[in-house]
């Protein structure tokens, strides 16, 4: 069996630049990965077959032959000419819908567990991620990168400054479409930026930036107001942000022990919301 992780994907700052004349919108975003995700497990030869299990299993319903996962493997199958004869584990950490990339990142690591049980070239991985949905290159990249086009043109953006993040998610999903069919502009230029040693002129540089889709998603989901303005409040924090559609909200921090400790008092003070303090790191890719 071989694993492979699949970090969540924070979108650190966001800007819609336009919108394409079939409705899509232009992006211009840099994104990196956390040290918190789910895992894909593949082995072979089996009778295929996608399980789900951890915390948020409950909440993919339908067949999971619908899963962006097994959809991955079916299309890897079908380019080598071969029977998907795989059991895939889906173990899954993080919320549903909530706009830190969890079903893209998912598929992402299914691809590179299934490249590797299956002896394929793994650069043939990336026509089969751009067919799966625009956040899927960027997440089988796993490493820090600019977006730009409708999120499917990635370039590398180098090495992050050491930093950690407490993620926030007040346990509401919230899909990307209507997000997007909620945002009524304006438009934001694209706002790229000379990547720094440390969090602190990191923070900084994001700090100048947006997140173009934080007030439409506020609209359908008035909790991210409330993780936001409670973010913006701790102590040590350097930068409170929504991440991507929504609905999950980052604090960025300059050490681990600043990004624990608001962690933890977040974590007595709203035990319902779904809290986790991580790294950001500039690689992740390689299997369990």
């Amino acid at each position: 069996m071989i694993s492979f992780f699949a970090p969540a994907k924070l979108n650190l700052y966001l800007h819609v630049t336009g919108r394409r004349p079939d409705g899509f919108h232009l992006l211009d975003s840099l994104v990196a990965f956390a040290s918190v995700g789910d895992e894909v497990s593949a082995a072979s030869p089996a009778e295929p077959r996608l399980t789900i299990d951890g915390p948020f299993a409950k909440d993919l319903t339908g067949d999971p032959r619908d899963n962006l996962v097994w959809r991955a493997a079916a299309m890897l199958a079908e380019r080598l000419g071969r029977r998907a004869d795989v059991a895939i584990r889906l173990t899954k950490n993080l919320p549903v819908a909530s706009g830190i990339g969890g079903g893209s990142s998912d598929a992402a690591a299914c691809l590179k567990a299934l490249a590797e049980l299956w002896r394929c070239d793994p650069a043939m991985l990336n026509a089969i991620a751009s067919a799966l949905g625009s956040d899927v290159p960027a997440c089988l990249a796993a490493r820090p990168v600019w977006l730009g086009d409708i999120g499917d043109r990635i370039e590398d953006a180098g090495t992050l400054p050491r930093c950690f993040v407490v993620l926030v998610n007040p346990r509401i999903a919230l899909p990307t479409v209507s997000v997007y069919r909620a945002f009524t502009g304006p438009f934001s230029p694209v706002s790229r930026f000379p990547m720094t040693a440390d969090a602190v002129s990191f923070a900084r540089n994001l700090a100048e930036r947006n997140s173009d889709l934080t007030g439409a998603a506020i609209g359908l989901v008035s909790e991210i107001g409330v993780v936001l303005k409670r973010l913006a409040r701790l102590d040590g924090v350097l930068l409170p942000r929504m991440s991507g559609s929504g609905a999950t909200c980052f604090a960025l921090f300059a050490t681990k022990a600043e990004a624990e400790s608001a962690a933890n008092q977040l974590s007595r003070e709203h035990p319902r919301w779904w809290i986790v303090a991580a790294e950001l790191s500039s690689e992740f890719g390689s299997s369990a």
